[in-house]
C-alpha cells in the first residue's frame, strides 16, 4: 500500500481528492465536519514538508452543471475553520482561473477548486477531464474513502498520470487499516452487529463476514425476518416475507460455521409509528397482530452485553431500533455504552454505515468506539468484499 510516509512533498503541488461531501444548514454551513477534520493530518504533513495543496472535492449532486446551491465556496470558511489554515477559493476546475491560481501558489498555500461535479465530465471518467486536473499538480493523493467507490475521473482516471507520483492520504490509509483489522486480522472473538430494516440490503456483508466472526447479533427491523424465518410469531413488525427463504439459508450456513447468532429475545412494542404513543414489552417471537417491534428491550439487552463484552473485536453497522423516535433509541443507547466499556479491555471497534454513524454522532458515542468510519457506501461495500476503484487505482 502506497503511502504519505514513503514520500517527501517539499516544492512539490500535490493534488489531495478529498470527500467534502457534508450536510448544509439553511446558511450553507457545514453541520457534520468530520470528513474535513479528517484530512487535516495529510494537509498539514504537505505544509510541513514545504508543498501546497490543491483540494478537490465534489459536492452533492448538480447533474454535471454549475449551479450556486452546490457551490463550494459556501463552506470555505468552515474548511478553512477545521483545517486552520486560510484557504483560498478558485470557482473553475481545469480552465483558465484554475491554472492561472495554481501557477502563482507558493509553499505552504492550499487552494480549493469548485465542485467537480459541475462538468459532467467527472462522474464519466472522462480522460481528457482527468489529465487536465493532473497537469495541475505534481503529485496526487487519494483521501476520499467516502467516494472510492466510485470510478469517476478525479478518483480512478486521473491516477494513470501519476505512475510513481500518487498515494493514499492518512484518512485513507485509516479507513482501510481500520476494516482489514476487522475482516483479516480479527482477534477472537470478533462480533458483529448488524442492524438495519431489511435484510436484503445487509445480506451481501454478512455473507461476506461470516468467515471472518465468531458471534452475530442481529437487531432492528431485519431482526424480525428472521424471527419469521423461525417461525416466530411477529404480529405487524417488518418483515420481508419475499427473503424468508434467504433468512432461513443464512441461518443454516451460521450453524454449518459454527457461529452463534443472537436475536432479539425481547422487544418493546406499539401499535404506532410515534414517538409518544401505547408501548410495552413482549417477547419477540410472540407479537400480537397489531402492534410493531420498535426496540429490543432487556433480557436481549443482557444478552448482547455480555457477547459484547466477551469480544475482542467488534464491527456495528446499523442501530437496533428506530433511533430516531427518541422513546425507541433506549437499548441502542445502553448497546455503546457496553461498546465504551469494552475500552478499557483494549477492545479494537469498528462503527460505519449512514445510519450507525449518525446515530453515534446524534446520542455522542464517537468516543465509545476505536474508530467511526468516514465512508457510507464506500464501507457498506468494502465489506460486501467488492473492490473499490479509488483503492485499486492507487495500488495499481
Amino acid at each position: 500500500m502506497k503511502n504519505m510516509g514513503d514520500f517527501y512533498f517539499k516544492g512539490k503541488k500535490v493534488i489531495v481528492r478529498v470527500d467534502f461531501n457534508a450536510p448544509q444548514n439553511e446558511q450553507h454551513r457545514v453541520m457534520d465536519k468530520t470528513r474535513i477534520y479528517g484530512v487535516k493530518p495529510t494537509v498539514d504533513r504537505i505544509i510541513s514538508d514545504g508543498g501546497s495543496v490543491i483540494l478537490i472535492t465534489h459536492l452533492g449532486r448538480p447533474n454535471g452543471k454549475p449551479d450556486d446551491h452546490f457551490s463550494l465556496r459556501h463552506i470555505l470558511p468552515d474548511v478553512s475553520e477545521a483545517l486552520g489554515i486560510d484557504v483560498r477559493f478558485v470557482s473553475d476546475t481545469i480552465w483558465e482561473h484554475a491554472k492561472k491560481a495554481v501557477k502563482n501558489m507558493e509553499s505552504g498555500d492550499v487552494l480549493l477548486l469548485e465542485n467537480l461535479r459541475f462538468s459532467s465530465w467527472e462522474e464519466s471518467g472522462n480522460i481528457d477531464f482527468a489529465e487536465s486536473l493532473a497537469n495541475l499538480g505534481d503529485f496526487y493523493i487519494n483521501d476520499a474513502f467516502g467516494a472510492a467507490h466510485r470510478a469517476h475521473a478525479s478518483i480512478t482516471t486521473i491516477t494513470r498520470f501519476f505512475p510513481n507520483a500518487k498515494c493514499f492520504g492518512f484518512l485513507m490509509q485509516k479507513e482501510i487499516a481500520s476494516i482489514r483489522k476487522i475482516l483479516n486480522e480479527g482477534e477472537h472473538p470478533v462480533t458483529a452487529i448488524i442492524g438495519w430494516a431489511k435484510i436484503s440490503t445487509k445480506m451481501p456483508i454478512i455473507e461476506n463476514i461470516l468467515p471472518k466472526i465468531d458471534n452475530l447479533i442481529i437487531g432492528g427491523g431485519m431482526a424480525y425476518t428472521f424471527i419469521a424465518a423461525k417461525w416466530g410469531k411477529i404480529g405487524d413488525s417488518l418483515c420481508e416475507i419475499e427473503q424468508l427463504g434467504l433468512a432461513r439459508s443464512i441461518i443454516q450456513k451460521i450453524k454449518d460455521q459454527n457461529i452463534t447468532l443472537y436475536l432479539p429475545k425481547d422487544s418493546v412494542v406499539t401499535t404506532e409509528f410515534r414517538n409518544e404513543w401505547e408501548k410495552k414489552t413482549v417477547f419477540s417471537d410472540n407479537i400480537e397482530d397489531g402492534w410493531m417491534a420498535l426496540d429490543i428491550w432487556d433480557i436481549a439487552r443482557e444478552e448482547f452485553r455480555e457477547v459484547i463484552l466477551s469480544s475482542r473485536m467488534i464491527l456495528w453497522n446499523g442501530p437496533l431500533g428506530v433511533f430516531e423516535l427518541p422513546n425507541f433509541a433506549l437499548w441502542t443507547q445502553k448497546i455503546g455504552d457496553t461498546i465504551r466499556e469494552t475500552k478499557k479491555f483494549w477492545t479494537f471497534s469498528l462503527v460505519g454505515g449512514w445510519d450507525s454513524v449518525a446515530f453515534v454522532k446524534q446520542y455522542g458515542y464517537e468516543d465509545a468506539v476505536s474508530y467511526v468510519s468516514t465512508g457510507g457506501g464506500a464501507m457498506i461495500e468494502f465489506l460486501e468484499g467488492k473492490t473499490l476503484p479509488g483503492i485499486d487505482a492507487i495500488q495499481d
